[in-house]
């Protein structure tokens, strides 16, 4: 049995963590901490664990030996205290931005903070199974990516890994995510009076996950090769990225269908979803809650080289604590996909 802490816990990221290890057969949760609620029984804030678990909140100060530490804290906290949490476990599994991008420097630009510790982004794991599965087996630090990014890059890998995209065009992707995205903690931006009915353009352009779509899909350093924008729309969960790409050769969708089944066929959590008929032809938000799928559809402009792709999963699953949980199972020797098995449900 695993001996799994939780830092940072009270959050809607740290809660959906919680929810799926409670549920996982190989995993003990030993510790959850919360500065803010230090004492407070953990299923007193996340309502899914009641009968379920009979821990409380501690504070980080007091965080304990386990086998893996799981850390859901604000971005530039991991960092932060990063001798801290690698001394209480062997793995460390980060699910803020701390150590997604390799380049110290990109942390000024895109994060506006210095990285305190440098020196472990080159061996940090960005924790997209799909992309590095092998490096996480074997790591020690597992940096989740962005839910926006992780869309985005599963969605458009079969094209960019391929050396498909036309260099001289930049890729334009609108993401447009639900208000869980933006954390637990109210603000203006998530006031009900504020956000009901709303579709707000939040981010038309500098989005931090630009940089690790550029990263991940290895495009050029310079930011102009991806036009990213991110919207809020009026839903608690999902992302739905809607990314343009252009070919840089002529392929029909007998050819896409190809490209993006050789990628995807074997991977447990992308299905490929692309119907000309039924009312779920293309990937949907609302039919992923709760699960670690992330749905891929693609369509081909006949009167351009242009490639319309979509990509939709849960923000707090396959963007987060899914993605997370997938990583720790590969890390172990789990079979990928224990724990997470829920395929959500319909009508939802």
């Amino acid at each position: 049995m695993i001996r799994a802490a939780v830092v940072g816990g009270s959050g809607y990221a740290g809660g959906e963590v919680l929810r799926l290890l409670t549920g996982h057969p190989e995993v003990e949760v030993v510790q959850v901490t919360s500065e803010r609620l230090a004492g407070k029984p953990v299923a007193a804030v996340h309502p899914p664990l009641r009968g379920r678990s009979e821990l409380r909140f501690s504070s980080r100060d007091t965080l304990g030996d386990a086998d893996v530490v799981f850390s859901a804290m604000s971005h530039g906290d991991s960092s932060a205290m990063i001798g801290e949490l690698s001394a209480a476990a062997p793995v460390v599994i980060d699910l803020g931005a701390d150590f997604r991008l390799r380049s110290a420097g990109d942390y000024p630009r895109w994060y506006g903070w210095t990285h305190p510790s440098p020196e472990l982004l080159g061996s940090a794991v960005y924790g997209l199974a799909e992309l590095h599965r092998a490096e996480i087996a074997n790591a020690s630090l597992i940096a989740t990516g962005g839910c926006l990014a992780t869309a985005s890059i599963l969605g458009l890998a079969p094209i960019a890994c391929a050396g498909l995209l036309d260099p001289a065009i930049p890729v334009v992707v609108e993401a447009k995510v639900g208000s869980s995205a933006a954390g637990s903690q109210s603000g203006d931006s998530t006031h009900h009076a504020h956000r009901s009915g709303e579709i707000r353009s939040y981010a038309p352009t500098g989005h931090r996950h630009t940089a690790e779509i550029v990263q991940e899909l290895r495009l050029s350093a310079a930011s102009h090769d991806v036009a990213f924008s991110a919207t809020g729309v009026e839903a608690v969960r999902g992302v739905l990225v809607t990314a343009h790409a252009f070919i840089n050769t002529d392929l029909d969708d007998r050819d896409l269908w190809r490209l993006y089944r050789s990628r995807y066929s074997s991977e447990p959590f992308v299905r490929i979803v692309k119907s000309h008929t039924g009312l779920h032809r293309s990937p949907s938000p609302k039919l992923l809650t709760g699960t670690n799928y992330c749905d891929v559809g693609f369509e081909r402009d006949p009167h351009s080289r242009r490639v319309v792709v979509t990509a939709a999963l849960d923000n707090l699953v396959k963007g987060s604590a899914g993605q997370a949980v997938q990583a720790f199972n590969i890390r172990h020797g789990f079979p990928e996909t224990l724990g997470l098995e829920f395929s959500g449900l319909y009508p939802i």
